[in-house]
């Protein structure tokens, strides 16, 4: 999530963590090949450090200290060790099931590992300007490069890791304000949650679709991600303007909105994965989308109105062009043709999201006045 030429060496072990986050021993497993980039991947990002540096916390600081407190109790010190389940699972998969839940596998470990590069280097930039923020960042990377470790050794299993060194060199980095930081993060950590607590309820309920014993640890896991959001939620209430005012609302929506529709579109395309478990990808879908638009209720001034059957036949038709977008880049034409047959889905998708976004929002002290 920040530049290679800013962060510390990802091969060295951290000090917070005693978690191994970088590349693969030469002498173990395979390195895997990152996947190719597209709009669906997880993305590396960077901010401005001085900005955040400069930050006056007073205005919510008695809430990040005692979010803070909470980072150094460090629940899950103990949690993520691995048992004898581990041992021989990955041969029990069938091929197409092996296949599926490396790809998640990855994906996963590729988003924690991100996640840890930003904080870190966050952590790193503000402390001696922003320490109590600076600290709480620290924590937060330790909580992601734990997670990120942990999904790359269940990768070993299946005799493949990633070079989490060569992703820190190789990856594109976006810059985002730290304002679209705080919106991004927010809901990547709260969405985070109510996917991994979905499935882990799913799988307490039908045992036999765990297909691997990673999602054991799925419920502590998730509280991880519910903390880390909880942050994002007090930092921006101690910068009102991220949450009040007209500009507000319309960066509230968009990134509701972005991040819905690429889960959406990223899973229904998976659907084998979430179908190993014995999970509908569209229905599950639905279910993380609206409790992630209820929680985000509790600080973004408005919500998207994902009850309206309108929202769900457009982010349909973002599927169906997606998979016109996915079978024209199968195919074995030339790149200019590619582009052209390419061109009138990315025009269609430009079109349906214009009109979700354009969809009356719900005001969040109307969606839930009992929490706000």
């Amino acid at each position: 999530m920040v530049p290679p030429t800013a962060v510390a060496n990802p091969g060295q072990s951290s000090q917070q963590t005693g978690q191994q986050v970088g590349p693969a021993n030469p002498d173990g497993p395979a390195t895997k090949e990152p996947a190719k980039d597209t709009i669906l991947t997880p993305r590396f990002y960077t901010t401005d450090f001085d900005a955040m540096a400069a930050m006056d916390l007073r205005p919510n600081e008695v809430e990040l200290e005692a979010i803070c407190e909470e980072f150094r109790k460090d629940y899950n010190r103990h949690h993520f060790v691995r048992n004898g389940e581990f041992d021989g699972a990955a041969e029990k998969l069938d091929p197409e099931t092996r296949k599926v839940f490396v790809e998640f596998l990855e994906q996963s470990c590729t988003s924690e590992f991100s996640g840890f590069l930003l904080y870190k280097e966050l952590s790193r930039r503000i402390k001696t300007k922003n320490p109590l923020l600076a600290e709480c960042f620290a924590h937060m990377a330790r909580d992601e490069a734990r997670h990120a470790g942990f999904l790359n050794k269940a990768m070993g299993d299946f005799d493949l890791q990633l070079d989490l060194g060569f992703l820190t060199a190789n990856k594109a980095y976006t810059f985002f304000k730290p304002k679209f930081i705080f919106y991004a993060t927010y809901l990547s950590e709260k969405i985070g949650y109510w996917r991994y607590i979905a499935i882990y309820r799913h799988l307490e309920q039908h045992p036999e679709s765990k297909i691997f014993p990673i999602f054991n640890f799925f419920e502590n896991w998730c509280q991880d991600e519910n903390r880390h959001g909880d942050f994002f939620d007090a930092l921006m209430r101690a910068q009102p303007d991220t949450v009040r005012g007209f500009r507000a609302r319309l960066w509230c929506r968009f990134f509701l909105l972005a991040v819905f529709a690429t889960m959406y579109v990223r899973d229904v395309a998976r659907k084998e994965f979430y179908g190993a478990l014995g999970l509908d990808a569209r229905t599950y879908d639905k279910v993380v989308i609206e409790k992630t638009n209820e929680t985000s209720a509790r600080v973004f001034p408005v919500v998207l109105d994902v009850q309206n059957p309108l929202f769900w036949e457009r982010l349909e038709r973002l599927v169906q062009n997606n998979a016109q977008l996915s079978a024209a880049d199968a195919s074995g034409a030339p790149a200019p043709i590619k582009a052209l047959r390419k061109l009138p889905y990315w025009a269609a998708n430009g079109l349906e999201m214009a009109k979700l976004f354009l969809m009356k929002p719900i005001r969040s002290e109307q969606f839930q006045p009992a929490v706000r």
